[in-house]
């Protein structure tokens, strides 16, 4: 699969944060002051208040202001005083005072509050009367009963107070209402608004979530109102850069003198300066259509009976809302357009002359400008088709724009899945249902916004493609409604083995509106997949779960489509399974979790990797972590530390042999220190998934249908290639290279010591950014695309961080050469902090007895030793050879939560039987630290030490074929000196 991304353009780089920072001024708080008799007349259907929140409601608006009322214009003053208001509004006949006194009194203390004179006659207010000093009215309207009214005199009063700025900084579209008469404007400023409101909403709700949905309301034109030809004027000169359109009365003041052809002539002077620009003359004389045709501009009835339906056509045809209808230069349609996806869909197919015709009139921007596109339409607007040579150019340019916005829209993103607008190519993070992400999928959510937020981790890289592979989370409220109607909760407080738990999920069936939602998702996705859990308690930073559910691959290339559909369904039916399997639970006991009220969402990944042959898997999978539990000198724990392998992330994540190093110390590979060490640590098995010439029902139980490959088979292969040395057996030394003869060694040294990606430095960013954004040490796994021929550039996938526990909270803990004389064990790589003097019961692999062959014998021995010591109340010490939890049985003992979870300290003993490298890369390895469980390494032979002799004196409870359980009389002390990784195990006095 090549993967290929273009620049992110620097225009779309802040396009949710424009958002943010528009309409900052809100009118939150409305004093109303009212005679009683005024009041009676508004309110007759309702109060004042709930008729703005009913209006708020009624167009799914947020936030409705708050409406304080009083009779009294003295009470007023006093309010005023006392609490911070955003708007008053008042009616012109009050008992104190009359509402023209009122406002110069309001103005002289808040000069900048905005006063509204709201009459229900026109008589005694218009024209404002001359011997009055009106100075501190600033808009009068004149109530006739529509509740409509409210709502735009508040927008309004918003939109005078945030153009300024959001002009400026958002480039936000500018609609002038040039009217004299407030009888007029009063009725037919509500028109504008509700019909901007709802043509808005209209546009906004393809692939957006609610939250992007109502941020992008705040980016509709703002309306402005003018007065007279000088004010509308001054209104143009201002904003004319970012004009939407403008609407005119015909007859309106012009040098103090009301002028019956005003209008025209402004329409017509601003023709002159923008000949595109959208325009409207009002009148209430039908003549007047004809000096409309002169400008030429639409011409409104204002007494016409269907007004409200002409100025949905002007809004819907003129300004952009509706689709964008192509035409020939004669005007004949010949294509519409509804969003973003058809307008590009139908680019290629246009001809030349509709193409130029569109263009050359800027109505690509002005219907752009009209889905809140701000950045594309300013793009569009600030081009002109005379700077492109012929129309494939032209073409070429508009396509790829669009299909960029469409892109970056997306990015940082959980859009809600539509089954009518839902598109694989541009759509990177989708959700289905109601219900929460998970825990996984909410910090793959979260790492998302956070790269959106920070795209200067993209520009330090301008050679590799950094991604999260597109992910669709089936949320929880899925799981809940399968497990509802297969009638499974009582499963989860059963002691079933697991193999009858999967027998019985496999058998349920699952909701139909999620089938009809993954049959449209499958219809354009047919990229290998990877079906992840995400349960609601996944990568919680003390009880991460991790590893502990299941994870599965399918090849999603089946020539049939409803065996594709067989394999997706049955995969994600056993994720759900895997909740309540005999792991989870156990480890769930040892948290005071209750199994029952887990739940599971389900993430539905592009897998990450490149095909090679019958095969498709990445060059190079890893774990990276912000804390370094055992630092060897010049490393420190903050440095962090990595651990890589070919092939998928299954060798990592469970614990099979990797490289291991520090991002800041690429080239120190203590494991690798000589030929002979890196022969016996070096992988030399992969896993990749196959997608070709495998079996029509998939083999779900081996390894989550993965293939276990030899290095050996794949030496011809481009990442082996690329990442291997070769051993020369006659030289006896390894030579950087995969062209000589000789045996095939995974150094990955090309990456660590020739810098053929920047792999260390890109991990250490990335580990900063996630260290920053979560607050404490992180773990991220992910993969790498390396480049080939056939892509230049190499690609970074991210596929999950969690959080780690890292004892930072470490007190301090003395340990004395009195406490070594008494120790029969003694570690320098010891992880935890604290003392325990609370175990007596020592469970132990018998060394005589021990056989590498035979480690899956010994994890069932110490499962049955555990569970009698769970049934006691007994936390006990588990030690034995090699790497505890590892998938791998020849690198240690392969057991799983439910073997251990009764275990309160653990010992790795590396010897000649077994001389693995400390786990910390693994699953179980962040499970068992994430419940304080005291972790040592022991190697002997060295400063270390373990008192096999005494360990044997001990009386035994238990002995089976591997395993001895033995007791003290009294409990030992153990003590961990976190800070200097130090521990010692105490004899009872």
């Amino acid at each position: 699969m090549i993967v290929t991304e273009t620049p992110i353009p620097r225009e779309f780089y802040s396009h949710f944060k424009l958002f943010h920072e528009m309409m900052a001024i809100k009118v939150k708080e409305i004093l109303l002051v009212s005679s009683p008799y005024d009041a009676f007349i508004m309110e007759e259907d309702g109060s004042l208040a709930s008729r703005i929140i009913n209006e708020y409601s009624g167009l799914n608006l947020s936030h409705p202001p708050r409406v304080t009322q009083t009779a009294s214009a003295l009470e007023a003053l006093s309010i005023l005083g006392r609490k911070e208001f955003d708007l008053v509004i008042t009616t012109p006949y009050l008992e104190e005072m009359d509402a023209f006194s009122l406002s110069r009194k309001i103005k002289h203390a808040r000069p900048t509050l905005p006063v509204i004179l709201l009459s229900h006659t026109p008589r005694g207010v218009f024209p404002l009367p001359e011997n009055r000093d009106c100075s501190g009215i600033d808009k009068v309207f004149i109530w006739s009963g529509n509740s409509d009214l409210l709502l735009a005199l508040v927008k309004n009063t918003e939109d005078h107070l945030n153009v300024a700025n959001d002009t400026l900084n958002a480039k936000v579209r500018v609609l002038i209402l040039v009217e004299d008469s407030p009888v007029y404007y009063s009725s037919f400023l509500p028109l504008i608004y509700k019909e901007v409101v709802k043509q808005t909403q209209a546009v906004l709700g393809v692939g957006l979530n609610e939250e992007h949905r109502l941020l992008r309301m705040r980016s509709r034109p703002k309306i402005l109102l003018a007065n007279t030809y000088e004010d509308a004027l001054t209104l143009y000169d201002r904003y004319r850069s970012y004009l939407l359109g403008i609407i005119s009365d015909t007859r309106i003041p012009k040098d103090g003198t009301l002028t019956e052809n005003a209008g025209f002539l402004l329409l017509s002077q601003i023709k002159k300066d923008i000949p595109d620009l959208p325009m409207v003359l009002l009148s209430s004389e039908p003549g007047n259509r004809d000096l409309a045709m002169r400008i030429p501009a639409v011409f409104l009835d204002k007494n016409a009976p269907h007004l409200l339906s002409e100025l949905h056509d002007f809004f819907m045809n003129d300004l952009g809302f509706g689709d964008f209808i192509f035409r020939m230069p004669d005007q004949r349609e010949i294509a519409r357009a509804a969003d973003l996806r058809s307008l590009q869909a139908q680019l290629p197919q246009i001809p030349d002359e509709s193409l130029w015709y569109h263009a050359r009139r800027n109505h690509f921007s002005s219907w752009i400008m009209g889905r809140s596109e701000i950045a594309l339409a300013s793009k569009f607007r600030e081009v002109k088709a005379s700077d492109f040579n012929d129309a494939e150019s032209l073409r070429g340019y508009i396509i790829s724009s669009i299909n960029d916005m469409r892109k970056w829209q997306q990015k940082g993103v959980v859009a809600k899945f539509n089954k009518n607008s839902f598109d694989a190519e541009i759509m990177d993070f989708v959700k289905i249902g109601h219900g929460s992400l998970g825990g996984k999928a909410r910090g793959l959510a979260f790492m998302a916004a956070l790269l959106h937020q920070n795209m200067g981790i993209y520009e330090k890289y301008p050679d590799v493609t950094i991604r999260i592979p597109k992910t669709l989370v089936i949320s929880t409220d899925s799981f809940e409604a399968f497990i509802q109607m297969n009638s499974l909760k009582g499963l989860a407080n059963q002691s079933i083995p697991d193999e009858k738990i999967k027998e019985r999920f496999l058998g349920g069936e699952l909701p139909d509106w999620l089938v009809s939602d993954l049959k449209v998702y499958l219809s354009q996705v047919n990229t290998p997949l990877s079906i992840r859990s995400s349960s609601l308690l996944e990568d919680a930073q003390f009880q991460p779960y991790a590893g502990l559910y299941k994870t599965y691959m399918i090849p999603n290339n089946h020539s049939s489509f409803s065996r594709r559909l067989d394999h997706l369904l049955t995969a994600v039916k056993l994720v759900y399974a895997s909740t309540y399997y005999e792991g989870p639970r156990a480890f769930a006991r040892s948290t005071s979790n209750n199994p029952q009220e887990e739940v599971m969402a389900v993430i539905i990944q592009e897998l990450a990797g490149d095909t090679y042959g019958d095969f498709f898997y990445p060059a190079v999978s890893g774990v990276a972590q912000s804390h370094n539990f055992y630092p060897i000198a010049p490393m420190t724990p903050e440095e962090g530390i990595v651990h890589i392998a070919l092939g998928l992330g299954k060798t990592v994540v469970e614990g099979e042999k990797t490289l291991r190093f520090s991002p800041k110390y690429p080239t120190v590979l203590p494991q690798f220190s000589m030929v002979d060490d890196i022969l016996k640590n070096s992988q030399r098995h992969f896993y990749a998934l196959q997608i070709s010439n495998y079996p029509e029902t998939l083999n779900f139980e081996q390894h989550g249908n993965l293939n276990k490959r030899d290095l050996n088979d794949a030496q011809k292969e481009y990442p082996v290639i690329s990442l291997a040395s070769t051993y020369v057996p006659d030289e006896h030394r390894i030579r950087d290279t995969s062209t000589v003869n000789g045996t095939k060694v995974l150094t990955f040294a090309q990456i660590l010591k020739y810098g053929s990606f920047p792999l260390p430095e890109l991990l250490m960013d990335m580990q900063d950014l996630g260290k920053k954004g979560m607050g404490c040490p992180v773990e991220i796994e992910f993969s790498v695309n390396l480049g080939s021929p056939a892509r230049k550039k190499t690609v970074f996938n991210f596929l999950q961080i969690r959080p780690m526990v890292a004892g930072n909270d470490c007190f301090d803990v003395q340990i004395d050469s009195e406490d070594i004389r008494k120790a029969f064990c003694c570690s320098r790589q010891a992880l935890g902090n604290g003392k325990n003097e609370e175990i007596a019961d020592i469970i132990y692999v018998k060394p005589d007895t021990f056989k590498a062959e035979a480690t899956v014998q010994m994890a069932a021995e110490i499962g049955q030793m555990n569970a009698e010591l769970i049934k006691s109340n007994r936390r006990y010490l588990l030690a034995g050879p090699g790497r505890w939890g590892s998938s791998d049985r020849w690198l240690g003992i392969p057991v799983q939560w439910q073997h251990i979870s009764g275990a309160g300290a653990i010992i790795e003993l590396r010897n000649d039987k077994l001389k693995a490298d400390p786990s910390q890369g693994s699953h179980f390895f962040q499970n068992i630290t994430s419940q304080g469980v005291f972790y040592i390494t022991v190697t002997e032979g060295s400063e270390d030490f373990w008192d096999w002799h005494w360990l044997n004196g001990l009386p035994v409870i238990r002995e089976m074929t591997f395993m001895r359980h033995v007791r003290l009389d009294y409990p030992m002390t153990i003590k961990i000196d976190g800070k200097a990784s130090r521990c010692v195990m105490v004899k009872p006095d």
